[in-house]
């Protein structure tokens, strides 16, 4: 251990002081982030705390961790450092990021999770002096803002994806254009040539000529789950259960295990598209590593369609599908396959979506690279973070190891 570093405990680095409750009578819109255990839900027009500041879910969901920069008002259900005795907020917010398991651990509740600051305090730990505090929340900071930049423009250009799908397939402007006499937008004549100028008559009522109305299940495969339980690991030999939790998370910590035996069409790779049928219905491209295919989730394939054919006609009727499952009265809402024989889509001839696959692809293939970026330098800083933290791992040899990521 590096002599800069010293022994002493938690609450001698860090004060931990109980939130603030919000009562209908003191209940206050403006632009106050009000920070529970569960993150930032509200606003306040009072601030309680100022920033930076570092929140510790304390009741409900323990082991959380927040970082906030402005003035803001820590709930009842938090704990919040009250005194940082001089030490850096950054650094602070890490330490307590690195301990999350074991503050979870502390749960002294029942039914309903509860962290106790005084079980908190008196935590010995390693610590280091504040120029080093400094250099590693730079360096872990850093590590978070390129993950952060890489999601802002997956965002990016799925929006611009679907914002392009949407104007080509569902509402037919290139087409619309044509047939009014003018140079459809945002495409070259090569492209334009592939859209007819004109309608004719469907089921759906007037879709572009030559184009064809399908059910969502003539285009693509949706592969059900299985019940893993059924396939126990072996010790040496398993795979992550990908389950609905996992979809949202987009990744497998704390997943459970099933036997990596499995038909090969059960197990998932990067950048499969998956899609929760029960439960929270949603649809994603898969970037959070290899893993089994769990019951309640539809892997969806195509032999004939491109990926972001079938990916962006399956959003374009995830709405519709939430609504459906929202509709039935039971504990866990969900379509049928039924659903997706009765979900349609407009589909122009094979040479023309192959073609077309010249603006959709690169995008999509641009989103997947980004995510497993993401995903990479996300498993670096978890891998890095209590190391660093600890002072186990100097400075250097952690910049070494993110030179080439």
């Amino acid at each position: 251990m590096n002599s800069e570093w010293i022994a002493t405990t938690v609450g001698e680095q860090a004060t931990l002081q109980r939130g603030f409750d919000i009562t209908k009578a003191t209940q206050q819109s403006g632009s106050i982030p009000v920070i529970s255990s569960g993150g930032t839900n509200s606003y306040h027009n009072t601030a309680m705390a100022k920033g930076p500041g570092v929140i510790l879910g304390r009741k409900g969901v323990v082991g959380s961790v927040y970082f906030v920069e402005e003035d803001y008002w820590p709930h009842d259900t938090t704990l919040w450092v009250k005194d940082f005795h001089g030490n850096n907020e950054r650094f602070t917010y890490y330490f307590f990021l690195s301990k999350a398991k074991d503050l979870a651990a502390l749960d002294v509740g029942s039914a309903n999770p509860t962290l106790n600051r005084n079980h908190v305090h008196p935590i010995k730990v390693q610590w280091p002096k504040v120029s080093t505090q400094k250099e590693i929340a730079a360096f872990l900071g850093a590590l978070d803002d390129r993950i952060t930049l890489l999601r802002e423009t997956n965002t990016t250009l799925e929006a611009i994806a679907q914002a392009l799908f949407k104007s080509w397939f569902v509402d037919f402007d290139p087409v619309r254009a044509k047939q009014e006499g003018r140079e459809p937008e945002g495409m070259d004549a090569d492209t334009a040539a592939l859209f007819p100028d004109s309608f004719e008559e469907s089921e759906l009522g007037l879709v572009p000529k030559g184009w064809r109305v399908k059910s969502l299940d003539t285009i693509a495969e949706y592969l059900n789950g299985l019940a893993l339980q059924k396939f126990p690991p072996d010790e040496d030999d398993w795979l992550p259960v990908i389950k609905i939790a996992q979809l949202r998370k987009g990744n497998t910590n704390g997943a459970d295990r099933a036997n990596r035996r499995l038909k090969s069409e059960y197990i998932i790779q990067n950048g499969d598209v998956l899609f929760s049928w029960s439960g929270s219905l949603e649809i994603v491209v898969w970037c959070g590593g290899e893993g089994a295919l769990n019951q309640h989730l539809f892997k969806v394939t195509s032999k004939d369609y491109p990926k972001w054919f079938y990916y962006f006609w399956t959003k374009h009727h995830l709405a519709s599908f939430q609504q459906t499952a929202a509709s039935k009265a039971t504990t866990m809402g969900h379509i049928q396959r039924k659903h997706l024989t009765e979900a349609k889509v407009i589909a122009p001839p094979f040479e023309s979506i192959q073609a077309i696959s010249g603006y959709f692809a690169p995008l999509l293939d641009r989103w997947i690279t980004n995510s497993l970026k993401a995903q990479t330098l996300a498993t670096l800083r978890d891998t890095l973070l209590p190391r660093l933290i600890s002072g186990r791992l100097r400075l250097p040899d952690a910049e070494a190891l993110v030179e080439d990521v």
